[in-house]
């Protein structure tokens, strides 16, 4: 059975429990506590950079999200939520690029910068620029580039979702704030949301890293 190595409290983690429990994949879930488990023999041997998530799957093993997420799409097609159409299939990997490299990163701005702060302003302007542009490409549709759930919709809505929390009302996006309680509605998204209480531990676990990878940058100035 694939084997699934994974913390509820990473988003990219979650990304891959989700697509494992939409398409009904059968597997193991290996709970990785994240205080140093993660450093040890056993897991270091699966993957030598440390990460969450991984599966391994009949003895292959894949890292990093985006490429787990490919794999069970391509070995488990049923139900398809890769699009073939060249235009449709460009959104879906359009929506997850934009938000890896265009919210994700404000997000831990948000989290980390005190709420006053001209850092915390900008990242709060981006993000807003990045929720008009994703109200544009979603348009009329039920999904990103879809009236069926893609995995476009997975990776945008992991961050998506964690905005209210963060002092962004989706109300102001109401065509993405209609397609966020759609996604809701959704069993495995009920099973794989964050408390209120998992998500400040959350925040606390993205600002200790980014204090030890500040701290490492200027230890290498």
């Amino acid at each position: 059975m694939l084997k699934f190595y994974y913390n509820p409290l990473s988003p990219n983690a979650r990304r891959v429990w989700l697509t494992l429990l939409e398409k009904g994949i059968p597997f193991e879930p290996v709970l990785i506590k994240l205080d140093g488990d993660q450093l040890q023999g056993e897991f270091v041997t699966i993957n030598p950079f440390y990460h969450i998530p991984v599966v391994v799957d009949d003895g292959f093993r894949v890292v990093e999200s985006l490429a787990i997420m490919d794999y069970l799409e391509a070995k488990y097609p049923t139900p398809a939520m890769l699009p073939s159409e060249p235009q449709v299939l460009a959104t879906v990997r359009m929506v997850q690029l934009v938000t890896d490299n265009e919210l994700f990163p404000q997000i831990i701005s948000l989290i980390y910068e005190t709420e006053d702060s001209p850092q915390a302003a900008q990242a709060k302007q981006h993000i807003n620029k990045v929720l008009q542009f994703f109200t544009q490409v979603l348009g009329d549709r039920s999904f990103f580039g879809s009236e069926q759930l893609t995995l476009a919709d997975i990776v945008a809505g992991i961050g998506i979702l964690s905005l209210p929390n963060l002092g962004i009302n989706l109300s102001d996006y109401p065509k993405l704030e209609e397609w966020s309680e759609r996604l809701m509605q959704r069993p495995a998204w009920q099973k794989t949301k964050l408390s209120s209480e998992e998500f400040e531990v959350f925040k606390e676990r993205v600002r200790a890293l980014v204090r030890l990878r500040r701290k490492k940058a200027d230890q290498n100035k």
